[in-house]
Formats: structure tokens, C-alpha cells, sequence
């Protein structure tokens, strides 16, 4: 069962799915609700509509802060029938579009070792891809509430999504924020993601809620150490790179502990590598 919805600002709620902590927010306006992110499966979105039944019965509009499966698989029991607009970055639109196929085995090959009970119902998701594409940001009106949908310059991905209700002050980061465990680069842009975080904390005041992408909500104070750990970790990877260190060395002593600073080392040397810098 993955629970239900918890209001935590002034018609801002957030649901947390206990098996990978990942949040979803549901923001209900006069007659309209935005639903953010869609959770894995078909079984986890069916139970995931009917815990936003309970709170609202306004029509939703849906957002997907990026494309991993997570968050964006639950798109068609969510917003197929009835037909409803998903909002996501044109990059999550054109994958889900284009490679649904690969986009699932990657998922599966993904939680067949650590969550087996999920990998069933990844290998038969249908995948529903966004309907509304953002490049850099775009504003909905949520029954007379103002909702801006950000992209903050590649991070977590190369097309996550920020969701800023600033009527409760609130910000849904995605994944560019953790909370329940070291940030996740494997499709990241280490070198970058700071840039993202600072972008998002400029949409932030001092009582803003963050809701991040797993684990609880946080405030800005938990925003700034994070991205003063994201800013180590790129200057490490930037001298590391310079002075021809092993990534399995530099990563020793770096944030966020050895084995999410590997990855994060080597994905950093590859796109210097590229770069040339």
C-alpha cells in the first residue's frame, strides 16, 4: 500500500511511496489539482488516483519532473482516460516517445536485483508520454493558483523539472534534492548540478518547503548544504581531472560517500574528457 496524501502548505499535499520513498504532490486549486510525478507501476498509480480521489475531485493535470521510471511510468492510469495534459522537459517527452522499450528494460534490469516485488509490473507498464513539452519554463494556472514549471540547466538528468507554488511557498525539486540518501548520478551532470540547485534556490525564501524527490520535506537551510556538498564534489572532480587522479582515489574522501562519488567522479572525467576541459 503506499498511503496517502499529507497536507504540508495550504493545499499542497505530498504522498510518500514507501518502497523507494519517492514523493508525489498534488496541488488543488478552486475546481483543478496538478498531480507531480506518477510512481512505477499501473498497480502502484491506480492505488496512488485514489489516494488524490480522497483529498480532490477536481480534474488533475499531470507534471513529470524527469524521465525515470519512478516517476513518470504511472503516466497512462494517471492521465489516459480520461485524456488529461502531462507537462514534462521536451528531453523526457522525446525518451518516453521515442524509447519506451529500452526505457523499461532499464527499469526492470534495475529493480530485479534490490526490489523484486516492483519488477513485474515494470515489464508490462504501458508508457504514456507527456503531452505538453517545457524547454525552459512554463506557467499553469491551477484553479486561479499561479504554478511554474522550471528547468533549471541539466542535474539529476538533462531534463528534470522544478514545480514552484509560490501562493504556499513551496517547491517541488525532483531529484536535483535528496533527502533519504545521497543524490543518484548515473544519468547526472555532476559538473552542472550545482548551477541546477542554485537556480532553484533562487525561486526559494526562507520559508519555503522543499519537496524532494525521496524522503521528507525539507528546508532551505538543508537546500544550501547540499549544494555547497554538490559544489566540493565538482571543484574535486575539475582538480582531480587536472592532476590525472584515479576516480576510485578521489572518491575516497569526497560528499555523499565513496560509492555515489565514483559514479559521479567518472561521469565528471568523461564529459571533461569529451569537452576537453
Amino acid at each position: 500500500m503506499i498511503g496517502r496524501f499529507v497536507e504540508v502548505a495550504d493545499g499542497v499535499h505530498v504522498l510518500n511511496e514507501p518502497v523507494l520513498d519517492v514523493n508525489v504532490t498534488l496541488v488543488v486549486g478552486d475546481g483543478a489539482a496538478l498531480l507531480v510525478d506518477t510512481l512505477s507501476t499501473a498497480g502502484q498509480a491506480a492505488e496512488l488516483a485514489a489516494a488524490a480521489r480522497a483529498v480532490t475531485t477536481a480534474g488533475w493535470t499531470v507534471v513529470n519532473t524527469h524521465r525515470h521510471f519512478d516517476h513518470c511510468f504511472g503516466n497512462a492510469v494517471l492521465a489516459a482516460d480520461p485524456p488529461r495534459p502531462v507537462y514534462a522537459h521536451e528531453r523526457v517527452t522525446a525518451a518516453l516517445r521515442e524509447h519506451p522499450d529500452r526505457l523499461r528494460r532499464e527499469a526492470y534490469d534495475e529493480v530485479s536485483a534490490e526490489w523484486p516485488a516492483l519488477a513485474p509490473g515494470l515489464a508490462d507498464t504501458v508508457l504514456l508520454a507527456p503531452t505538453h513539452s517545457v524547454r525552459a519554463e512554463t506557467v499553469l494556472d491551477v484553479g486561479g493558483r499561479r504554478v511554474l514549471l522550471r528547468h533549471p540547466g541539466p542535474g539529476h538528468t538533462d531534463g528534470d523539472l522544478v514545480v514552484h507554488v509560490p501562493d504556499a511557498a513551496v517547491l517541488v525539486a525532483g531529484d536535483l534534492v535528496e533527502e533519504s540518501g545521497p543524490p543518484a548520478f548515473e544519468d547526472a551532470y555532476p559538473l552542472r548540478w550545482p548551477d541546477a540547485v542554485a537556480d532553484l534556490w533562487r525561486l526559494c525564501t526562507a520559508a519555503t518547503v522543499v519537496i524532494p524527490g525521496h524522503g521528507r520535506p525539507v528546508g532551505v537551510e538543508f537546500v544550501r548544504s547540499q549544494h555547497r556538498q554538490l559544489t566540493e564534489l565538482a571543484g574535486l572532480i575539475r582538480a582531480g581531472h587536472r592532476d590525472g587522479v584515479a576516480p576510485e582515489r578521489l572518491a575516497v574522501h569526497a560528499p555523499f560517500g565513496p560509492a555515489a562519488a565514483l559514479t559521479a567522479i567518472r561521469r565528471g572525467y568523461a564529459e571533461l574528457d569529451a569537452t576537453g576541459g
